[in-house]
């Protein structure tokens, strides 16, 4: 029997192929990477017709490329958006995005990456308000919620930090936005620390996922020492456990 990361690369492999098959999307491969779909524009006009985006104030979303027209609306709309420094590796580890502060005449200018690294604040996890919703990238998912990303674990240990800081409740909305190949009929395998999705959106479809269990903080078991040494706020976290 396959491991269960081995299982998950299998999936990977499989959507990405699928994707470039189909010159689904904008790079000239899918391979390796957060998919930059083609319709994430028409998935992102979708979320917002949900009553749950409607309603949401704060967002917590990833960088990724697919999911910059989420973003963009987000901040057009008055939403406070929060994105992660890449790889977490800074001692405030969110970048805080807050349009009463920022010139929207280009929302997508506003939202992107590029203008996070150069020009947004950083602020600290305890810093950060309640998240109303979550919008994920992700490379696969099943219609149970399941996801996985690349592979390298950043959303879920942003997810731990937000959970034991106490601002995500069970209110919080996680949704990924994903082209219709990326939504895969078989189960994909998961572990405790994988975060699920209460939403799935496509440029075609909204799917509602079923509840699902919620990794509840940072299970220090799951995480390998170099991954602990290179996060601060892990590492911050840890060797306070130890002084306990």
């Amino acid at each position: 029997m396959p491991t269960t990361e081995a299982a998950k690369a299998k999936v990977r492999i499989q959507v990405w192929d699928a994707l470039d098959a189909a010159n689904a999307v904008h790079t000239d491969t899918s391979h390796g990477r957060i998919p930059h779909f083609r319709g994430a524009h028409a998935a992102a006009d979708r979320l917002a017709n949900t009553a749950a985006w409607q309603s949401a104030r704060t967002i917590k979303a990833v960088p990724d490329r697919a999911q910059l027209p989420v973003r963009a609306r987000a901040l057009a709309e008055g939403k406070t958006v929060y994105m992660a420094v890449p790889a977490l590796a800074a001692e405030r580890p969110f970048f805080l995005l807050d349009p009463s502060r920022l010139d929207l005449t280009d929302p997508f200018e506003a939202a992107s990456s590029q203008f996070a690294a150069a020009a947004a604040p950083t602020v600290e996890v305890e810093s950060l308000g309640s998240i109303d919703m979550i919008v994920l990238g992700s490379v696969a998912c099943d219609r149970s919620g399941t996801r996985i990303g690349k592979g390298a674990g950043y959303s879920d240990i942003e997810f731990a930090l937000l959970t034991e800081a106490g601002l995500i409740t069970p209110e919080t909305l996680i949704v990924t936005t994903v082209h219709s190949l990326q939504v895969v009929d078989a189960a994909i395998p998961s572990t405790t620390h994988d975060v699920s999705v209460d939403l799935i959106v496509t440029p075609e479809e909204t799917i509602t996922c079923p509840p699902a269990p919620r990794p509840p903080g940072i299970l220090w078991d799951h995480l390998p020492a170099d991954k602990i040494a290179s996060i601060p706020a892990l590492r911050a976290r840890a060797a306070r456990r130890t002084q306990a």
